[in-house]
């Protein structure tokens, strides 16, 4: 059952890992009204191995999202979060991520295996990867380099030129209709440039952004990134999406500093977020009550 102070509006949150994850858990009292739409290009660690020997599309973000949003430890939930330990090949790997890859290798749909999941473990929020396709992100590089990987990505020691998927996918069909029917877009927060941007770059979603009729924000990090994308600048960041979404402008920045020049072309909310206890953190009580605020004010 939803929650009674549940709205009826419907959220849709872009991005992938950790900043994702905090993003849905603070608004698991929506229930299947939130929907995340998630990168399914990481290539490290578990997934990364993973992917190297079986192909398919990156289950570790999705992986990470659904345990942020298990409200009801189980041994089911207990199994999902384990991890290998010792000096063997499972060393390591995560049995989540290693159940959803032996549900995919069983001609599921990766969606329909997600799903599968979440009844296991009684979560209600939506989740939806990017793609069904398997898919890297690369960048061009200012030299001219071609950079494949999200990993190498996140190496760079500059801002890349730009980005692009290899190959070039198209988005999950329900991906697709979650922003048509939206009424609140949510961007980050997170790693800029390989959880917000990889879903951002499929052709047809970034269509569906420029064409949908929610209000779309952008939720800042607290602190700077390790990595490229900790030498860009919040207009740059915003720049990249805009160009992504085909000209469609961000409506709000949710943010816990002034931003004084951006001031004239956004709505600025600026918002105490950040957890007590580790203040790079966003705190899930904070976040769901400037969104709830941001809501309120349509």
């Amino acid at each position: 059952m939803l929650k009674a102070d549940k709205s009826d509006k419907k959220i849709v949150a872009i991005g992938g890992g950790h900043g994702l994850g905090r993003i849905l858990s603070s608004l698991s009292n929506y229930g299947s009204q939130v929907t995340g739409i998630v990168t399914t290009t990481d290539n490290g660690g578990s997934t990364g191995r993973i992917r190297a020997c079986q192909g398919g599309i990156a289950w570790g973000d999705m992986r990470n999202c659904i345990n942020q949003l298990i409200t009801e430890p189980s041994v089911g939930s207990m199994i999902f979060e384990y991890r290998f330990k010792g000096n063997g090949e499972l060393d390591g790997h995560n049995l989540g991520n290693l159940m959803l890859t032996a549900l995919d290798n069983l001609c599921i749909r990766p969606l329909e295996a997600i799903n599968l999941i979440r009844d296991m473990l009684n979560v209600e929020t939506q989740i939806i990867p990017m793609s069904e396709h398997p898919s890297d992100l690369a960048a061009f590089t200012h030299n001219g380099e071609i950079i494949s990987g999200e990993t190498s990505v996140d190496e760079l020691q500059e801002i890349p030129k730009r980005l692009f998927l290899e190959p070039a996918v198209p988005a999950t069909k329900e991906a697709i209709e979650a922003i048509n029917d939206a009424d609140l877009i949510l961007l980050g927060p997170g790693s800029f440039l390989t959880s917000v941007m990889p879903v951002l770059l499929l052709r047809d979603l970034g269509l569906a952004l420029k064409n949908c009729n929610a209000q779309i924000a952008f939720i800042t990090n607290l602190d700077k990134e390790h990595g490229p994308a900790g030498k860009m600048s919040l207009e740059s960041m915003l720049h990249w999406c805009e160009r992504a979404m085909n000209g469609r402008k961000i409506d709000t920045i949710i943010t816990d500093k002034p931003q004084p020049e951006l001031a004239q072309r956004f709505n600025l909310q600026i918002e105490d977020l950040a957890s007590n206890n580790h203040e790079w953190r966003h705190d899930r009580d904070k976040l769901k009550h400037a969104i709830d605020k941001l809501i309120a004010s349509r």
